[in-house]
């Protein structure tokens, strides 16, 4: 129950700085007298959605890639421990999944990088 709590409370505090680093895409500019409000509304508030959509994003990917390398870490040097006579196929297939999964993050920014000046 308590390392339930403790992740509860750092996916808690992942967030709550994610949405503390978007704030700035809320922030009003100066407003161009030949556009009219409401399109100058709508238009701030899709920016800021485009913020907000990339932070999480961008941070969904980069958690659950550092996640899935250190449980790869881990689990190599696990078997690698039980079986040194292995250690060179272990280790082969270990960084293989390891370019697997930072190719993964790498996709997720261009995504969040189409969203931002495509979208």
């Amino acid at each position: 129950m308590n390392k339930l709590l403790k992740k509860l409370s750092a996916l808690g505090c992942v967030l709550l700085l994610a949405l503390a680093l978007t704030a700035p895409a809320y922030a009003e500019g100066e407003a161009d007298a030949a556009q009219p409000a409401a399109v100058e509304e709508t238009q701030d508030n899709t920016i800021g959605l485009k913020a907000i959509a990339a932070g999480i994003a961008i941070g969904i990917a980069a958690a659950g890639g550092a996640v899935g390398m250190g449980l790869t870490t881990a689990k190599s040097a696990e078997g690698i421990a039980r079986q040194p006579e292995a250690e060179g196929k272990i280790r082969a297939t270990m960084m293989l999944g390891l370019v697997f999964i930072e190719t993964a993050i790498i996709y997720a920014l261009l995504v969040v990088i189409l969203i931002i000046f495509v979208l």
